[in-house]
C-alpha cells in the first residue's frame, strides 16, 4: 500500500510556487472577512510510553504549519484547537469572531482517528444552511482518505474535502475557492460549486465526495498525488503558528482570544521544527520515503537558525526537537544547518546562547559524519535518537551491527551529544538469549552499558502506507479481533501487539512491557544519584552570556557552577523518575490488552482495510489512493 509516486520531473513544484500561492491568496482573501478553526484530533487513551510527557508539552508542527499558511494567506482570524488541552471541544458549540467559522479543519494521525471521525460528525450537527466548509487532513488523510467519507444512511456524516498532502495542496484549494466565490457566499456554497463545476480537478493531492440527495457520499474522487515542496525556505513562518493556539481548558468552545506569547512556554517548552525530511533508506516496514516520493529535502542553515531564534525571542522556548528522518543523511546540508547554528550558538548572545535541540538519525550516517560531531555539538545538539532497531540486522540491515552501534554511543558521548536508541521488537527476536545479543533485553543492557539514559521500544506492527502493509493482511499476520474485541485505530501505536506470526502472541506484548521495566525501575533511580550517565563532556558548561557573568559576583559564579553540576548528576534520576510514572500509565493500557492475548481467542484479518465508496481518478481511471484490495 505504498503511495505511488508522480512521473519522474513532475514530483517537485516550481521554485516560488509557494510565494506565489500565498501572494495570489492575500489578494483574493482582502476584504473577505474569512474565519477558520483547525482543530488537532488527540485520542488521551493513546497516553504512554516512549511519549507520555512530550505527547503534551509540544504543540504539534503540522496544524501549526496549517495555521502558519493561512496567516500569511491573509486568513489570520484563525484559531488553532488542540485536543491535548482541550479534550472537551465541541465543533458544534464553536464560534470565533461571534458567529460560526466559515471553513472547519480537522488533523489527525491514524491512531487519533477515532477522535478526528467524532470531530467530524458533530460539526455535521450543524445545520447544513450555516454549516462551515469541513476538511479533513493530516497522516491520516495521506494514506486513507476515504475515511472521513461515510456511504452509511444512518450516519452520513462526511467531510466535504480530504487533502492528502501538505499545506501547498490546502492553499491551492483556497485559491480555487476564493476565486469562484460571489459576494457574501459562504465558503462551503463556493465549495459545492467548484466540485461540481471540476473545478477542483486540476488540484493534485484532494479527494472529495460525490453524494446522494440524502447527503451519503457516492462516489469518491481522487485527484493525485501531490506535487512536493522542493525548497523548504519558502514554508511559512512558523511563529505566526504559535499565536493562534487555543488557551488549555475545559470549554466546549474556543476563547476570545488566543493564547498570549508569554504563555506558550508554558504549555509547550518543546518546540518541533522542520529541519530536513526524507531518508535514503528503503525499509519495508517504513511509509516514509514512498510519501516523499524518494525526494529529501532540506531547509537551509540560514532559516533555521532565523526560526529558532525568533521562536525562542518571542516566547521564550529554549528546546527544540527537528522532525527529521534521517538528519545526517546529505553531509552538505547537515554542515549548513550546523555551521549557521553553532556561528549563533557560541555568539553568547541571548536567546541562541541558550538553545538546545535533538534530531533523530542512523548509526550509518553517524559514523559517516563523525569527524564534524564537535561542529554538530557546538550547534546546541543535545541528543540525538538513533534508528537501531535491530542491532544485529536481524529485521533490517541499516548499516548497524554490535561494533558499529557501540563505536557511534561512544562518538557521540565523547562530543557530549546523547544518544537515544530506538529499538523495534519482531517476533524471532527473544526476550533475553544465553551467550548472545539477539534478545531484547541483551541489546538493551548493551546500550545502557554504552550509555544510553532513554530508549524506546516499539512492537513492528503492519504499518499504513509502508510496502509490508497489504501482505500483513493477507497473510493471516494482522489480527482483526482479540477476545472478542476489535482492533482500534488508537491500537496501532506501536506498544500494543497487533500483528504476529508468534505462536503465543502474548509473549511479545509481556516482552515490551519487561523491556521498559528492565530500563526505568527505582534500582536504576538509586543507581543514577551514584553514577550517572548524563555527566557527558560539556553537558554543565557555562551559557549565560559574557556580559551577564561579568557583571556576577564570585560568589554567585561560583553557585552557578554548583548549581549547573548539580543539574548534570541528577538529570538521569529525574529522567528515571519520570519514565517510570510514564511506565505506570503504560502498564495500566496494556495490562488488559496482555490479557486479552493470553487468554484469545485471535481472530486474524483476511484482507486489509478498504474503501466501502467507489473511487476514480478526476478522468475515470483508477485511483492513486485507493489500496489494491478494493
Amino acid at each position: 500500500m505504498e503511495l505511488p509516486s508522480r512521473e519522474r520531473g513532475d514530483e517537485l513544484l516550481k521554485a516560488g510556487e509557494m510565494r506565489r500561492i500565498l501572494s495570489s491568496l492575500r489578494r483574493l482573501s482582502k476584504g473577505q472577512d474569512i474565519t477558520s478553526v483547525v482543530a488537532c484530533a488527540f485520542d488521551h487513551r493513546t497516553r504512554m510510553l516512549p511519549f507520555i510527557w512530550a505527547d503534551l508539552r509540544m504543540a504539534p508542527a503540522g496544524v501549526r504549519a496549517v495555521g502558519s499558511a493561512l496567516v500569511e494567506a491573509g486568513l489570520d482570524k484563525t484559531r488553532i484547537v488542540l485536543q491535548q488541552w482541550n479534550r472537551y471541544f465541541r465543533p458544534s458549540q464553536m464560534t470565533l469572531e461571534g458567529r460560526c467559522p466559515d471553513i472547519f479543519m480537522v488533523s489527525s494521525m491514524s491512531i487519533h482517528w477515532a477522535e478526528g471521525r467524532r470531530l467530524i460528525e458533530d460539526v455535521c450537527r450543524i445545520d447544513p444552511a450555516r454549516r462551515p466548509l469541513v476538511i479533513a487532513g493530516g497522516p491520516k488523510m495521506h494514506y486513507e482518505p476515504w475515511a472521513a467519507f461515510s456511504a452509511d444512511p444512518t450516519n452520513p456524516a462526511s467531510a466535504d474535502v480530504a487533502v492528502t498532502g501538505e499545506e501547498y495542496v490546502l492553499l491551492n484549494l483556497l485559491e480555487v475557492l476564493l476565486t469562484v466565490r460571489g459576494t457574501n457566499e459562504s465558503m462551503r456554497s463556493a465549495f459545492l460549486r467548484a466540485r461540481d463545476s471540476g473545478a477542483l480537478d486540476e488540484i493534485p493531492g484532494l479527494v472529495y465526495a460525490r453524494t446522494s440527495a440524502r447527503g451519503t457520499a457516492e462516489q469518491l474522487v481522487d485527484t493525485g498525488i501531490q506535487r512536493l515542496l522542493g525548497d523548504l525556505d519558502e514554508l511559512p513562518d512558523p511563529v505566526h503558528g504559535y499565536r493562534l493556539l487555543e488557551p488549555p481548558g475545559r470549554g466546549t468552545t474556543p476563547a476570545c482570544k488566543a493564547l498570549d506569547d508569554a504563555q506558550v512556554r508554558r504549555y509547550s517548552p518543546l518546540s518541533s521544527v522542520v529541519l530536513t525530511m526524507g531518508c535514503r533508506f528503503h525499509c519495508s516496514y517504513c511509509p516514509i520515503p514512498a510519501y516523499n516520493q524518494r525526494q529529501y529535502r532540506s531547509k537551509s542553515g540560514q532559516r533555521i537558525a532565523d526560526e529558532m531564534e525568533r521562536i525562542a525571542g518571542y516566547f521564550g522556548i529554549r528546546y527544540f526537537f527537528g522532525t527529521d528522518d534521517d538528519f545526517f543523511c546529505e553531509t552538505e546540508n547537515t554542515l549548513d544547518i550546523a555551521e549557521h547554528l553553532a556561528r549563533r550558538v557560541c555568539s553568547r548572545r541571548r536567546p541562541m546562547c541558550k538553545i538546545r535541540w535533538g534530531t533523530e538519525a542512523t548509526i550509518h550516517s553517524t559514523l559517516r559524519i563523525a569527524e564534524h560531531l564537535p561542529l554538530i555539538r557546538r550547534s546546541g545538539l543535545m541528543a540525538l535518537w538513533l534508528g537501531v532497531e535491530d542491532i544485529t540486522g536481524a529485521l533490517v540491515s541499516k548499516g548497524q551491527n554490535d561494533d558499529r552501534t557501540l563505536k557511534a554511543f561512544a562518538l557521540l558521548r565523547a562530543n557530549g551529544i546523547f544518544p537515544v536508541p530506538m529499538l523495534m521488537h519482531h517476533d524471532a527476536q527473544p526476550l533475553y538469549s544465553f551467550g548472545r545479543r539477539d534478545g531484547l533485553l541483551n541489546q538493551l543492557g548493551l546500550l545502557r552499558r554504552a550509555g544510553a539514559v532513554y530508549m524506546q521500544t516499539l512492537t513492528l506492527i503492519p504499518a499504513v502506507g509502508s510496502g509490508v502493509y497489504e501482505a500483513a493482511y493477507r497473510t493471516g499476520t494482522a489480527f482483526e479481533k482479540v477476545a472478542g474485541v476489535p482492533i482500534q485505530p488508537r491500537m496501532a501505536d506501536g506498544m500494543h501487539v497487533i500483528a504476529s506470526n508468534h505462536p503465543r502472541p502474548w509473549m511479545r506484548q509481556f516482552n515490551i512491557l519487561m523491556a521498559y521495566t528492565y530500563f526505568y525501575n527505582p534500582v536504576r533511580l538509586l543507581v543514577a544519584l551514584v553514577w550517572p550517565g548524563t555527566k557527558i563532556p560539556l553537558v554543565d558548561a557555562e551559557t549565560a552570556p559574557d556580559y551577564e557573568l561579568s557583571a556576577m559576583s564570585r560568589s554567585r559564579r561560583l553557585r552557578r557552577r554548583l548549581a549547573r553540576k548539580a543539574a548534570a548528576q541528577i538529570s538521569e534520576a529525574v529522567v528515571q523518575a519520570l519514565a517510570m510514572w510514564g511506565l505506570y500509565h503504560t502498564y495500566r493500557r496494556l495490562f488488559g490488552w496482555l490479557c486479552r492475548l493470553f487468554t484469545g481467542p485471535i481472530q486474524r484479518a483476511t484482507s486489509a482495510p478498504t474503501c466501502d465508496i467507489p473511487m476514480r481518478d478526476s478522468a475515470g481511471g483508477p485511483a492513486a489512493h485507493l489500496p489494491p484490495s478494493t
